[in-house]
């Protein structure tokens, strides 16, 4: 809608600072020269495929696990320049990436402790076991504390 028409104001544009029409008309939200959610849906899709995979009880070589890995930690790195961008250059937060935030955080955590498996106590490997969990409560926290703190001037006029 927006590509018809420059005045549509998108659902998903809540406010002045939860605005993904803000967000959806920026340099940022087409990184590749393609909207951004377009590697999502591939991304997230071969991440529910290997779900379902799993859960039917299949196990899926370590390359494989590796690989997946590799790929959601460069899409982590994405999204936390996506963030950056988004905090302190947009100025603004679109829901469904945030969303995207949210999920890829623990899918980086599961793939990491899949890639990694071992029984081996005293490893990098059973310490991020261990903590995988508290880590991510720990990302959710520190990208919480910085979205209140960049836009506080206006959640703080809605006390």
């Amino acid at each position: 809608e927006l590509l018809v028409d420059p005045t549509y104001v998108p659902s998903c544009s809540i406010n002045p600072i939860i605005s993904c029409g803000t967000v959806m008309t920026t340099p940022q939200a087409a990184v590749f020269g393609f909207p951004n959610p377009l590697l999502g849906l591939v991304a997230y899709t071969v991440v529910i495929t290997t779900g379902v995979i799993t859960a039917t009880g299949a196990i899926l070589p370590r390359w494989y696990w590796a690989a997946l890995t590799t790929v959601t930690l460069l899409g982590e790195i994405m999204l936390h320049w996506l963030i950056f961008q988004s905090l302190y250059r947009i100025g603004a937060l679109c829901p469904y990436c945030m969303v995207a935030w949210a999920i890829t955080a623990p899918i980086l955590v599961i793939t990491v402790d899949r890639a990694l498996a071992t029984d081996h106590p005293g490893t990098v490997a059973r310490f991020l076991h261990d903590w995988r969990w508290s880590l991510t409560a720990l990302w959710y926290t520190a990208v919480l504390l910085l979205i209140v703190e960049r836009f506080w001037p206006y959640w703080s006029t809605l006390l």
